[in-house]
């Protein structure tokens, strides 16, 4: 096989597709970088409200259960208003409620608040992957979805910049709200793609067929013919996603009770940031090098490796300094590939359902896992905590992986055959 230039691929997208990947990446950065913040505030929230591990734990797991009823519910509203409408919608949910969330002033507030936000934020992603998937061509697919992924990790970047800035020169009760303002931003996102991107070809080809079914077509994901694919691709959106919010949520707070000061913590994050952004782009490549399984495979044995690491085994700070950008690496490189794959496992009628439900209620079981490390790190220690519900997440995860189908390189149109729908 001819070796590729590096972003040889991005030149050979048309003006579509273009536009499509520019829309996408940004609305997962911006997603990234407004979901991300309360991490960063986690520390201030719990010295100035007083609240227990336990509630912090809480107030991640609202937001991430939220988001995935958020995105089964805009995966149906894609199914039947529109990709790129319904993203719209959800962009400026999960901007408007992050920005309100600055001007709470107590523990049941902001959990309100954040389970709203997760609203947008769980069908930004829902949404977004199915429009991409639909519109970047076969061979390209993997890296165009695992590339929107990677826009995540620049938001997750932004946050931390805003947070070390923020906490630098700004009173602490001032600063965590001012991290939550910031959130409105992604607003103009949905202005922006209103006026340059255009529903996939696919789907407006679809919409014809099916605008006659009944309310409850969205049901033959559970049908004998995609049952078993819907429950599967569940469980791998749950450990992905159990293993990588048991720790990225309590990242800033189990560095800060290691001893770093605002300026070491940002460091030291930044140092996984990078690392995430390098994994999503690396397991992008190798989604349509190697093929899906794979790739998700290998990431979610590394992650597990890494994760244990990095929080189960006692090292100085030097070596987790170290550690860092694997830490970053391969559990939000394990993310790239799942949104090609998902695309390519269910047909254009129910892409967007079949899509948003799985993905999400991998999110919703794995939302428990914020609660549970929270719960039980006053059993077993924090950093044993975390190690224990990640490397569940992540076996789970793998085992999940072997029983699903390749599906690199296949047409969509040719699943929509073979479902015969």
């Amino acid at each position: 096989m001819e070796q590729e230039a590096p972003g040889h691929w991005l030149r050979e997208l048309n003006a579509k597709e273009r536009s499509t990947l520019i829309a996408t990446f940004a609305g997962w950065m911006l997603d990234g970088m407004d979901v991300m913040v309360y991490s960063f505030v986690l520390p201030a929230l719990i010295a100035l409200w007083h609240i227990s591990k336990a509630e912090a734990g809480m107030l991640g797991t609202s937001a991430l259960l939220m988001s995935s009823v958020g995105g089964w519910l805009a995966g149906l509203a894609a199914d039947r208003f529109g990709r790129v409408r319904v993203l719209q919608w959800t962009i400026v949910c999960f901007a408007l409620f992050t920005f309100l969330s600055g001007f709470t002033n107590s523990f049941w507030q902001l959990f309100v608040v954040r389970g709203l936000q997760g609203l947008g934020f769980g069908g930004e992603w829902a949404v977004g992957s199915v429009l991409i998937g639909e519109t970047i061509r076969a061979e390209y697919r993997g890296r165009a979805v695992g590339t929107t992924q990677a826009g995540w990790a620049i938001g997750w970047g932004i946050a931390a910049i805003c947070y070390t800035l923020f906490f630098l020169y700004l009173p602490a009760g001032v600063a965590w709200r001012a991290m939550f303002w910031i959130g409105l931003l992604p607003a103009l996102l949905a202005v922006w793609i209103r006026g340059h991107v255009s529903e996939s070809e696919i789907f407006v080809r679809t919409q014809e067929e099916t605008k006659n079914f009944s309310g409850v077509y969205f049901l033959q994901i559970f049908s004998p013919a995609l049952l078993r694919t819907t429950l599967l691709a569940s469980l791998v959106a749950l450990g992905g996603q159990g293993g990588y919010y048991a720790i990225a949520t309590f990242l800033p707070l189990y560095l800060n009770m290691r001893g770093l000061s605002v300026m070491h913590t940002g460091g030291y994050l930044m140092v996984i940031i990078a690392g995430s952004f390098a994994g999503y782009l690396t397991a992008a490549h190798l989604a349509d090098r190697i093929g899906r399984r794979w790739t998700l495979a290998i990431f979610a044995i590394c992650s597990l490796v890494t994760v244990t690491l990095y929080t189960a085994i006692p090292i100085s700070n030097h070596v987790m300094l170290f550690l860092g950008f694997p830490l970053g690496f391969f559990p939000s490189g394990s993310f790239s590939p799942m949104g090609a794959f998902f695309s390519e496992l269910f047909p254009t009628s129910l892409r967007g359902s079949g899509q948003g439900f799985t993905y999400n209620l991998g999110r919703g079981v794995g939302a428990l896992f914020p609660a549970l490390v929270g719960y039980f790190s006053a059993h077993m220690g924090f950093g044993t905590a975390i190690a224990v519900f990640a490397i569940s997440a992540y076996l789970l995860m793998v085992l999940s992986i072997l029983l699903l189908p390749e599906t690199q390189g296949r047409q969509l149109e040719e699943m929509d055959q073979s479902i015969g729908m």
